[in-house]
């Protein structure tokens, strides 16, 4: 009896993993649910949580601190960041989080959801020739029921690199056209995600009730002078993007979706 009183006393008093004592801050908390939704500039993390910049720049550091969230400098304008959500550090922390309170709180992996209907996803970037044809090209792969595409601002050929990276997932690419995204500009979609930062600058306005999300990923083309140079640069952005496409799938999935989507 008194062991068990010891061993009580002991699991009381333990502290609360720092995963549960940071987000528990409320404007923590509204941070990162904002940069669940999409990658976000402090300016507009300000506007949405409507407190002050020193306040959420404080804040997202003791995030940025605990890795679970990130920045990366925006190649629209070098000035400014964009801040993202780690999902996969969240996710981690949120599993350990319920394992400190019970060993019965195990995360279990999320059952697939049964889509109402098709949905629809546009990718852009600048110029359509790596980041949104990966992107369109991974979620096909792993959703066969999503309907998607992909285009850029100022279109131009595939890359080599994008080629050769898809093949390791098994996607072969060579001969696809690029596309402008002005082709799909009078077309519904449910989710039009922007990988580029200076496209997301010119994305225009589409019908219907289109989830605009932005996921600010460096040009890998940019990273180096030739194809070798830049190769591990694209492996890199389709890592993150394969990553990234799991947890789209989930929000897809819980996500209600018109039955019937028509082309205007």
């Amino acid at each position: 009896m008194l062991m068990y009183l010891v061993l009580v006393a002991t699991y009381t008093l333990a502290a609360p993993p720092s995963f549960v004592q940071l987000a528990g801050h409320p404007l923590r908390w509204r941070l990162l649910g904002e940069l669940a939704r999409s990658d976000r500039r402090v300016r507009e993390l300000v506007s949405l949580v409507d407190r002050p910049q020193n306040l959420v720049s404080y804040h997202l550091g003791k995030l940025r601190a605990a890795r679970l969230v990130a920045a990366r400098r925006s190649t629209f304008d070098a000035r400014d960041a964009y801040y993202h959500l780690d999902l996969a550090n969240c996710a981690d922390a949120l599993a350990a989080a319920g394992l400190a309170l019970h060993p019965g709180l195990r995360l279990s992996p999320v059952p697939a959801v049964a889509m109402q209907g098709r949905c629809r996803v546009l990718f852009l970037c600048t110029g359509n020739s790596a980041r949104s044809p990966v992107a369109e090209a991974l979620l096909r792969q792993r959703a066969g029921q999503v309907e998607v595409v992909s285009a850029g601002s100022h279109p131009k050929a595939l890359h080599p690199n994008t080629v050769r990276v898809l093949r390791k997932y098994g996607v072969e690419l060579a001969g696809r056209s690029p596309q402008h995204l002005s082709i799909f500009e009078r077309q519904r979609f449910d989710y039009v995600i922007t990988l580029c930062d200076r496209v997301r600058e010119v994305c225009p306005e589409f019908p219907g009730r289109a989830e605009q999300v932005h996921w600010s990923i460096p040009d890998p083309a940019a990273s180096g002078r030739t194809n070798r140079d830049t190769y591990p640069a694209f492996e890199r952005m389709a890592a993150d993007l394969d990553k990234r496409m799991g947890f789209l799938l989930a929000m897809i999935g819980a996500a209600p979706v018109q039955a019937s989507i028509k082309q205007v």
